[in-house]
Protein backbone atom coordinates (compact mmCIF):
# COMPACT_ATOMS: atom_id res chain seq x y z
CA UNK A 1 0.00 0.00 0.00
CA UNK A 2 1.16 3.51 -0.68
CA UNK A 3 -0.13 6.95 0.14
CA UNK A 4 0.00 9.60 -2.59
CA UNK A 5 -0.81 13.29 -2.49
CA UNK A 6 -0.85 13.95 -6.26
CA UNK A 7 -4.63 14.06 -6.70
CA UNK A 8 -6.23 15.96 -9.61
CA UNK A 9 -6.88 19.66 -9.30
CA UNK A 10 -10.60 19.21 -10.04
CA UNK A 11 -11.18 17.07 -6.94
CA UNK A 12 -13.47 18.75 -4.41
CA UNK A 13 -11.59 18.05 -1.19
CA UNK A 14 -14.35 19.67 0.87
CA UNK A 15 -16.96 17.22 -0.37
CA UNK A 16 -14.44 14.36 -0.34
CA UNK A 17 -12.13 15.16 2.60
CA UNK A 18 -10.49 11.77 2.98
CA UNK A 19 -6.91 10.52 3.05
CA UNK A 20 -5.95 9.00 -0.29
CA UNK A 21 -4.51 5.50 -0.35
CA UNK A 22 -3.36 3.25 -3.15
CA UNK A 23 -3.08 -0.53 -3.34
CA UNK A 24 -0.91 -2.00 -6.08
CA UNK A 25 -2.25 -5.09 -7.82
CA UNK A 26 0.06 -7.87 -9.00
CA UNK A 27 -0.36 -6.47 -12.51
CA UNK A 28 1.16 -3.19 -11.35
CA UNK A 29 -2.10 -1.22 -11.58
CA UNK A 30 -2.81 0.99 -8.60
CA UNK A 31 -6.27 0.94 -7.02
CA UNK A 32 -7.25 4.11 -5.17
CA UNK A 33 -9.25 3.75 -1.97
CA UNK A 34 -10.17 5.47 1.27
CA UNK A 35 -10.02 3.81 4.69
CA UNK A 36 -11.71 5.95 7.31
CA UNK A 37 -12.79 5.39 10.90
CA UNK A 38 -12.52 2.39 13.19
CA UNK A 39 -14.75 -0.42 14.36
CA UNK A 40 -16.54 -3.16 12.38
CA UNK A 41 -15.55 -3.00 8.71
CA UNK A 42 -17.84 -1.80 5.93
CA UNK A 43 -16.69 -2.36 2.33
CA UNK A 44 -18.37 -0.11 -0.25
CA UNK A 45 -18.34 -1.16 -3.92
CA UNK A 46 -19.68 1.28 -6.52
CA UNK A 47 -21.03 0.74 -10.02
CA UNK A 48 -20.85 2.76 -13.23
CA UNK A 49 -20.07 5.55 -14.10
CA UNK A 50 -19.25 6.42 -10.50
CA UNK A 51 -16.42 5.93 -8.01
CA UNK A 52 -15.91 6.06 -4.25
CA UNK A 53 -17.01 9.71 -4.29
CA UNK A 54 -20.61 8.43 -4.39
CA UNK A 55 -20.19 7.01 -0.87
CA UNK A 56 -18.82 10.23 0.66
CA UNK A 57 -21.85 11.09 2.79
CA UNK A 58 -22.22 7.54 4.07
CA UNK A 59 -18.54 7.46 5.00
CA UNK A 60 -18.76 10.77 6.86
CA UNK A 61 -21.80 9.55 8.81
CA UNK A 62 -20.52 6.06 9.60
CA UNK A 63 -16.79 6.56 10.18
CA UNK A 64 -17.27 7.53 13.87
CA UNK A 65 -18.52 3.98 14.53
CA UNK A 66 -17.22 1.86 11.66
CA UNK A 67 -14.14 1.32 9.54
CA UNK A 68 -15.25 2.44 6.09
CA UNK A 69 -13.28 1.10 3.13
CA UNK A 70 -14.31 2.33 -0.32
CA UNK A 71 -12.26 1.66 -3.43
CA UNK A 72 -12.36 2.93 -6.99
CA UNK A 73 -12.63 0.03 -9.40
CA UNK A 74 -9.80 -0.25 -11.90
CA UNK A 75 -10.14 2.53 -14.46
CA UNK A 76 -12.65 4.43 -12.34
CA UNK A 77 -12.20 7.43 -10.08
CA UNK A 78 -8.57 7.97 -9.13
CA UNK A 79 -7.45 4.39 -9.86
CA UNK A 80 -5.08 3.59 -12.71
CA UNK A 81 -6.47 2.87 -16.16
CA UNK A 82 -4.22 0.19 -17.67
CA UNK A 83 -4.60 -0.46 -21.37
CA UNK A 84 -4.40 -4.23 -20.94
CA UNK A 85 -7.20 -4.56 -18.35
CA UNK A 86 -10.40 -6.21 -19.64
CA UNK A 87 -12.86 -3.92 -17.76
CA UNK A 88 -15.46 -6.69 -17.61
CA UNK A 89 -17.27 -7.55 -14.35
CA UNK A 90 -15.18 -10.72 -14.29
CA UNK A 91 -11.94 -8.75 -14.41
CA UNK A 92 -13.18 -6.24 -11.83
CA UNK A 93 -14.26 -9.10 -9.53
CA UNK A 94 -10.78 -10.65 -9.70
CA UNK A 95 -9.11 -7.30 -8.97
CA UNK A 96 -11.50 -6.68 -6.07
CA UNK A 97 -10.71 -10.09 -4.59
CA UNK A 98 -7.00 -9.30 -4.81
CA UNK A 99 -7.62 -5.95 -3.12
CA UNK A 100 -9.61 -7.52 -0.27
CA UNK A 101 -6.97 -10.19 0.25
CA UNK A 102 -4.22 -7.57 0.18
CA UNK A 103 -5.92 -5.52 2.89
CA UNK A 104 -6.70 -8.73 4.80
CA UNK A 105 -10.35 -7.82 5.19
CA UNK A 106 -12.48 -10.36 7.03
CA UNK A 107 -15.91 -10.45 8.66
CA UNK A 108 -17.09 -7.26 6.97
CA UNK A 109 -20.39 -5.85 5.80
CA UNK A 110 -20.50 -5.64 2.00
CA UNK A 111 -22.37 -2.67 0.52
CA UNK A 112 -22.99 -2.77 -3.23
CA UNK A 113 -24.69 -0.60 -5.81
CA UNK A 114 -25.38 -1.05 -9.51
CA UNK A 115 -22.65 -3.17 -11.16
CA UNK A 116 -21.03 -3.43 -7.74
CA UNK A 117 -23.41 -6.36 -7.20
CA UNK A 118 -22.04 -8.88 -9.70
CA UNK A 119 -18.52 -7.54 -9.15
CA UNK A 120 -18.56 -7.99 -5.37
CA UNK A 121 -21.06 -10.78 -4.68
CA UNK A 122 -18.46 -13.49 -5.43
CA UNK A 123 -16.73 -12.31 -2.24
CA UNK A 124 -19.77 -13.40 -0.25
CA UNK A 125 -20.33 -16.61 -2.20
CA UNK A 126 -16.80 -17.98 -2.34
CA UNK A 127 -15.65 -17.39 1.25
CA UNK A 128 -18.46 -17.83 3.80
CA UNK A 129 -16.46 -16.30 6.66
CA UNK A 130 -15.50 -13.16 4.76
CA UNK A 131 -18.85 -11.36 4.42
CA UNK A 132 -21.14 -11.26 7.46
CA UNK A 133 -23.81 -8.88 6.13
CA UNK A 134 -24.90 -7.56 2.76
CA UNK A 135 -26.52 -4.25 1.83
CA UNK A 136 -27.80 -4.17 -1.77
CA UNK A 137 -28.86 -0.92 -3.42
CA UNK A 138 -30.45 -1.11 -6.88
CA UNK A 139 -28.22 -3.90 -8.06
CA UNK A 140 -28.39 -7.44 -9.41
CA UNK A 141 -26.74 -10.81 -9.12
CA UNK A 142 -28.00 -12.84 -12.06
CA UNK A 143 -28.08 -12.83 -15.85
CA UNK A 144 -30.18 -10.03 -17.31
CA UNK A 145 -30.74 -11.62 -20.71
CA UNK A 146 -34.21 -12.88 -19.72
CA UNK A 147 -35.48 -9.42 -18.74
CA UNK A 148 -37.00 -7.70 -21.82
CA UNK A 149 -36.88 -4.28 -20.11
CA UNK A 150 -33.09 -4.59 -19.98
CA UNK A 151 -32.33 -6.91 -22.89
CA UNK A 152 -33.72 -4.63 -25.58
CA UNK A 153 -31.86 -1.44 -24.66
CA UNK A 154 -28.77 -3.45 -23.67
CA UNK A 155 -28.54 -4.98 -27.13
CA UNK A 156 -28.35 -1.45 -28.59
CA UNK A 157 -26.10 0.08 -25.94
CA UNK A 158 -23.69 -2.82 -26.05
CA UNK A 159 -23.25 -2.62 -29.83
CA UNK A 160 -21.65 -0.28 -32.32
CA UNK A 161 -24.27 2.46 -31.94
CA UNK A 162 -23.98 2.33 -28.18
CA UNK A 163 -20.20 2.51 -28.33
CA UNK A 164 -20.42 5.67 -30.45
CA UNK A 165 -22.91 7.21 -28.03
CA UNK A 166 -20.71 6.40 -25.06
CA UNK A 167 -17.54 7.69 -26.69
CA UNK A 168 -18.68 10.82 -28.49
CA UNK A 169 -22.03 11.81 -26.95
CA UNK A 170 -20.89 10.87 -23.42
CA UNK A 171 -24.21 9.08 -22.96
CA UNK A 172 -23.32 7.44 -19.66
CA UNK A 173 -22.43 10.65 -17.83
CA UNK A 174 -24.61 13.20 -19.62
CA UNK A 175 -27.85 11.20 -19.90
CA UNK A 176 -27.91 7.90 -18.02
CA UNK A 177 -26.36 9.10 -14.78
CA UNK A 178 -28.62 12.18 -14.34
CA UNK A 179 -31.67 10.04 -15.09
CA UNK A 180 -30.85 7.86 -12.07
CA UNK A 181 -31.37 10.80 -9.68
CA UNK A 182 -34.96 10.97 -8.45
CA UNK A 183 -34.15 14.46 -7.20
CA UNK A 184 -32.12 16.07 -9.98
CA UNK A 185 -31.27 19.00 -7.72
CA UNK A 186 -28.91 16.69 -5.82
CA UNK A 187 -26.71 16.42 -8.91
CA UNK A 188 -25.43 19.98 -8.92
CA UNK A 189 -22.98 21.07 -11.62
CA UNK A 190 -20.17 20.95 -9.06
CA UNK A 191 -21.06 17.40 -7.98
CA UNK A 192 -21.58 16.25 -11.57
CA UNK A 193 -18.11 17.56 -12.36
CA UNK A 194 -16.62 15.09 -9.85
CA UNK A 195 -17.85 12.28 -12.08
CA UNK A 196 -17.49 13.78 -15.55
CA UNK A 197 -13.88 14.88 -15.07
CA UNK A 198 -12.83 11.28 -14.53
CA UNK A 199 -13.54 10.52 -18.19
CA UNK A 200 -12.48 13.49 -20.27
CA UNK A 201 -11.67 11.70 -23.54
CA UNK A 202 -13.67 9.57 -25.95
CA UNK A 203 -11.07 6.83 -25.70
CA UNK A 204 -11.44 6.61 -21.91
CA UNK A 205 -15.22 6.45 -22.14
CA UNK A 206 -15.11 3.85 -24.89
CA UNK A 207 -12.61 1.65 -23.08
CA UNK A 208 -13.91 1.75 -19.51
CA UNK A 209 -17.56 2.83 -19.51
CA UNK A 210 -18.79 1.12 -22.64
CA UNK A 211 -17.40 -2.15 -21.28
CA UNK A 212 -20.19 -2.07 -18.69
CA UNK A 213 -22.82 -1.60 -21.42
CA UNK A 214 -21.41 -4.61 -23.29
CA UNK A 215 -21.40 -6.61 -20.04
CA UNK A 216 -25.17 -6.25 -19.55
CA UNK A 217 -25.52 -9.17 -21.95
CA UNK A 218 -21.92 -10.11 -22.71
CA UNK A 219 -21.18 -11.22 -19.15
CA UNK A 220 -24.37 -13.28 -18.86
CA UNK A 221 -22.55 -16.59 -18.14
CA UNK A 222 -20.60 -14.97 -15.29
CA UNK A 223 -23.75 -13.37 -13.86
CA UNK A 224 -25.79 -16.53 -14.36
CA UNK A 225 -23.27 -18.47 -12.27
CA UNK A 226 -23.66 -15.92 -9.46
CA UNK A 227 -27.44 -16.19 -9.63
CA UNK A 228 -27.32 -19.97 -9.36
CA UNK A 229 -25.45 -19.63 -6.06
CA UNK A 230 -27.46 -16.85 -4.41
CA UNK A 231 -29.11 -19.26 -1.98
CA UNK A 232 -25.83 -19.13 -0.07
CA UNK A 233 -26.81 -15.62 1.05
CA UNK A 234 -29.50 -17.13 3.27
CA UNK A 235 -26.85 -17.57 5.95
CA UNK A 236 -26.34 -13.82 6.42
CA UNK A 237 -28.43 -10.72 7.11
CA UNK A 238 -29.36 -8.85 3.94
CA UNK A 239 -30.71 -5.33 3.73
CA UNK A 240 -32.23 -4.27 0.42
CA UNK A 241 -32.59 -0.54 -0.24
CA UNK A 242 -34.31 0.31 -3.49
CA UNK A 243 -34.97 3.58 -5.25
CA UNK A 244 -38.13 2.89 -7.19
CA UNK A 245 -37.57 5.72 -9.68
CA UNK A 246 -34.41 4.11 -11.04
CA UNK A 247 -34.99 3.75 -14.80
CA UNK A 248 -32.42 0.97 -15.13
CA UNK A 249 -33.00 -1.39 -12.19
CA UNK A 250 -36.72 -1.45 -11.81
CA UNK A 251 -38.93 -3.21 -9.29
CA UNK A 252 -38.86 -6.37 -11.39
CA UNK A 253 -35.23 -6.69 -10.29
CA UNK A 254 -36.20 -5.97 -6.68
CA UNK A 255 -38.78 -8.75 -6.90
CA UNK A 256 -36.02 -11.18 -7.82
CA UNK A 257 -34.14 -10.23 -4.66
CA UNK A 258 -37.18 -10.80 -2.48
CA UNK A 259 -38.49 -14.00 -4.04
CA UNK A 260 -38.38 -16.91 -1.57
CA UNK A 261 -35.53 -18.74 -3.31
CA UNK A 262 -33.21 -15.76 -2.84
CA UNK A 263 -34.53 -14.35 0.42
CA UNK A 264 -32.09 -14.64 3.31
CA UNK A 265 -32.93 -16.45 6.53
CA UNK A 266 -32.87 -13.15 8.41
CA UNK A 267 -35.20 -10.26 7.72
CA UNK A 268 -34.64 -8.33 4.51
CA UNK A 269 -35.92 -4.76 4.27
CA UNK A 270 -37.33 -3.15 1.20
CA UNK A 271 -37.14 0.60 0.74
CA UNK A 272 -39.48 2.24 -1.71
CA UNK A 273 -39.53 5.93 -2.46
CA UNK A 274 -41.69 7.40 0.28
CA UNK A 275 -42.42 4.16 2.08
CA UNK A 276 -40.70 1.21 3.70
CA UNK A 277 -41.82 -2.38 3.92
CA UNK A 278 -40.26 -5.33 5.63
CA UNK A 279 -40.29 -8.87 4.29
CA UNK A 280 -40.04 -11.62 6.85
CA UNK A 281 -38.49 -14.94 5.77
CA UNK A 282 -40.78 -17.76 4.85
Amino acid sequence: MTNRSDVPAWLDTHAYPFEHRWFTLVSGARVHYVDEGSGPTLLFVHGTPTWSFEWREQIKALAPRFRCVALDLVGMGLSDRPADFAYTPEAHAAALSEFVNGLDLHAFTLIVHDFGGPIALPLALENPSRVTRLVALNTFGWSLDDDPDIRRPASVLGGTVGRWLYKYANLSLRVIMPSAFADRSKLTPDIHKQYSMVFQTAQERGTVLHAFARALLGSSPFCRDIGERLDALRRIAVLIIWGTKDPAFRETQLDRWTQPSHRPASCACRWDTGRRRKHQPR
